[in-house]
């Protein structure tokens, strides 16, 4: 069986994005980047909430010089998607389908199912696979900064006890931890 991942880039009290929406000062340095791309090398099919999808959506057709942004629009563009929302019409990007709601049944299927590991992404929608015990391991990129306030990148109201499996520093401040769910 496959296991379900949740990575997600995080302030340091634990917000995706501040109080006003911004999650600029989640870009991830070159170093940071590079590590991110050996995250997601083994994940086959990713499930995003619709604002991520939104956000992430601009790699189906980027170009960047840099070597670790046009490694991670490689992987983008190989992955199968499947987007979580009421509201979006259609998909703009190769590989990707709509779902309309947030089924834990079919996820577990879809994990029982994969020969590769699934990620998910998008705090929303990742409450919704925390809250069905759907979540094998959790990742967090801590950033070194304090927002306030914001969008939580884990959800209210849930205890899931944790192992820690690795722990990672990064020369920006960045700090990487990944933990089995028990």
């Amino acid at each position: 069986m496959a296991k379900l991942i949740y990575t997600a880039i995080t302030s340091l009290d634990g917000y995706v994005a501040d109080a006003s929406g911004s999650w600029e000062w989640s870009f991830p340095s070159e170093e940071v980047h590079a590590f991110v791309n050996d995250l997601e090398r083994p994940i086959g099919t990713h499930l995003y909430g619709r604002r991520l999808y939104e956000v992430l959506k601009v790699w189906e057709t980027m170009d960047d010089p840099a070597p670790a942004m046009r490694d991670y629009a490689t992987l983008w563009r190989a992955s199968e998607k499947i987007v979580f929302s009421r509201t979006l019409d259609e998909v703009s990007s190769a590989r990707t389908r709509i779902e309309r709601e947030f089924d834990p049944d079919a996820v577990r299927a879809l994990k029982d199912a994969a020969d590769t590991d699934l990620g998910i992404g998008g705090p929303h929608i990742a409450a919704e696979a925390l809250r069905a015990g759907l979540v094998d391991e959790i990742g967090l990129l801590k950033s070194p900064v304090v927002v306030g306030g914001g969008n939580p990148a884990l959800p209210d109201g849930v205890r899931i006890d944790l192992e820690l499996l690795d722990e990672r520093r990064f020369d920006n401040g960045v700090v990487y931890l990944r933990y089995r769910t028990l």
